[in-house]
């Protein structure tokens, strides 16, 4: 892991189009601006793992369906 200081104004670069700025920094809790390609998803990371929960469990559901059909129909 990299581990930087930035201050209020400051930023880091990832790549060649990405850029993270610290906008405010308020005892435990800093602001960040993204500026970032619109192709480029950006979540919290607590959205982030809901949307990979909710993904894991549509994809068992369809996995299911798939099942009852083939059993079904006697595929």
């Amino acid at each position: 892991m990299l581990v930087l200081s930035r201050k209020k104004g400051e930023s880091i670069i990832i790549s060649d189009d990405i850029e993270i700025i610290v906008l405010e920094s308020e005892g435990d809790t800093v602001k960040l601006g993204i500026k970032a390609p619109k192709d480029v998803e950006i979540h919290r990371k607590e959205i982030y793992l809901a949307i990979q929960e909710s993904n894991k469990e549509a994809s068992n559901d369809r996995m299911a369906l798939i099942r009852k059909l083939s059993d079904w129909k006697g595929i």
